[in-house]
C-alpha cells in the first residue's frame, strides 16, 4: 500500500462571495473539529480562503473553529474562475499535502472539487450527508465491506480512512465510500446537513499566506460582468423556518396561501418536486434530494405525502409538523406534530394563533 505519512490535517474549502463567507464552509469547520477529533490530537482544522482583499474573514473563520487558516490571493481570484480555483487549490494541496480535502455542494464547490480531483487522480464523493472516521483497523473495514480481492493492500495498515456517506438509487439506501488507495480524501458535503459549531469570539489561530503563481494565461474564461437575477431569491439553508407545498395544494394559487404563512410565521416558502415539476412554483424553492436540503428549526410541510427523496432533504429538521388529509402517508409518521385536516382550513387557524415570541 502507499505510504500516506506526509499527508496530515483536514482542509476545508472556505468558500466566499462578494466578501461574505458561505454557511456550509462554517457547517464543515464544525464538522471537520470533529473528524479531527477521532483522527490523532495532532490533527489540525484547516480553512483554505481563496480570493482578494478577504482578510477581514480570517477572524472568523478562527472564531467558528479552524486552527490555521490557508490565505490565497491575487487580483486574478477576485471573481470565481474554475481555471484560476482550480490551479491555486491544487497546488496548495500538492505543497502541503493535506489528508482530506472538504467542499460545500454548493454551485461553487459541485465545480472546483472534480477539476481539483482529476488533476490530483484522486477520488471524490459528491453530494455527501454523513462523514464518519473509521477507527478500527482500515483493512479490516475493507473486508468486511467489500468481497473484491484485497491482494497487494497491507492488511496491518493503521491508517484511520474517511467514510463519506451519501444517498443513492434515488435515496432508497444509503452508500458509503472510502478511498484506500489515494490520497487527499475528498468529498462535497451539502449544506444544511452538519452543524456550525457555536462562535467563539477572539479565538485565534495560524495564518499562512500561501504564495500564489498565477497568470491571465492560466485562465481561459473571462468574467465581464455579475447580473443577479431579477427574480426572488431564496435562501432555504439558512432558514430558520421553512413553509412547505406540495401536490395537496391543489394547483399553483395555493401558493398564495403558502406565502400568506411564511410572511405571518417569519419563513421562507419551499415546495415539493412534484409541485415544481407541475409548474406551480419555480425551481428554487425545491426541497429534497434533487432540489436544497435543509435543516430549519421548523418545518411545516403542507400537502406533501412525503416521498423519500423529499425526505432525505429535511428530516434532520429539529421540528417537523405536518398538515395532511391522509394520516397514513409517510410525512405525517415522520412528523413531530402530524395536522389531520384540510390544509386551506388548518393554515389560517395556525396563522390566527400565531405568535412569534412564544416560538
Amino acid at each position: 500500500m502507499k505510504d500516506f505519512s506526509d499527508y496530515k490535517n483536514i482542509w476545508v474549502f472556505a468558500e466566499q462571495r462578494q466578501g461574505k463567507l458561505v454557511n456550509v464552509a462554517l457547517e464543515l469547520i464544525g464538522e471537520g473539529k470533529k473528524l479531527a477529533a477521532e483522527i490523532s490530537d495532532e490533527t489540525r482544522i484547516c480553512a483554505v480562503l481563496i480570493g482578494n482583499g478577504v482578510d477581514p474573514l480570517v477572524e472568523e473563520l478562527y472564531e467558528y473553529g479552524a486552527d490555521t487558516v490557508y490565505v490565497l490571493q491575487d487580483p486574478l481570484l477576485e471573481q470565481y474562475t474554475t481555471d484560476a480555483y482550480a490551479k491555486v487549490m491544487t497546488d496548495a494541496i500538492n505543497r502541503y499535502k493535506p489528508e482530506i480535502v472538504l467542499y460545500g455542494a454548493t454551485h461553487i464547490g459541485r465545480d472546483l472539487a472534480p477539476r481539483v480531483a482529476a488533476r490530483l487522480n484522486t477520488g471524490l464523493t459528491a453530494d455527501c450527508t454523513r462523514l464518519d472516521i473509521n477507527t478500527a483497523n482500515y483493512m479490516d473495514y475493507l473486508e468486511e465491506k467489500t468481497t473484491a480481492s484485497l491482494a497487494g493492500l497491507d492488511r496491518n495498515d493503521p491508517s484511520k480512512g474517511l467514510k463519506q456517506t451519501r444517498p443513492a438509487f434515488g435515496g432508497n439506501l444509503m452508500a458509503t465510500i472510502i478511498t484506500p488507495n489515494t490520497r487527499p480524501q475528498m468529498a462535497t458535503v451539502r449544506p444544511g446537513v452538519m452543524d456550525k459549531r457555536e462562535r467563539e469570539e477572539g479565538a485565534r489561530g495560524e495564518r499562512i499566506d500561501v504564495n500564489v503563481e498565477i497568470s491571465k494565461e492560466d485562465i481561459h474564461v473571462e468574467v465581464l460582468e455579475v447580473v443577479k437575477a431579477a427574480k426572488e431569491m431564496v435562501s432555504l439553508t439558512d432558514a430558520s423556518i421553512i413553509c412547505s407545498g406540495g401536490r395537496g395544494l391543489g394547483d399553483a394559487s395555493g401558493f398564495d396561501l403558502i406565502r400568506a404563512f411564511a410572511d405571518k410565521v417569519g419563513g421562507v416558502v419551499g415546495a415539493s418536486r412534484a409541485a415544481v415539476d407541475a409548474g406551480w412554483i419555480e425551481q428554487s424553492h425545491q426541497v429534497g434530494q434533487t432540489g436544497t436540503t435543509v435543516k430549519p428549526h421548523i418545518y411545516f410541510a403542507c400537502g406533501i405525502s412525503g416521498a423519500i427523496q423529499h425526505l432525505a432533504g429535511m428530516q434532520t429538521s429539529d421540528i417537523i409538523v405536518a398538515i395532511n388529509k391522509d394520516p397514513e402517508c409517510p410525512m405525517m409518521q415522520l412528523a413531530d406534530y402530524a395536522i389531520e385536516g384540510d390544509l386551506k382550513k388548518v393554515i389560517p387557524e395556525i396563522m390566527e394563533l400565531w405568535d412569534v415570541e412564544a416560538v
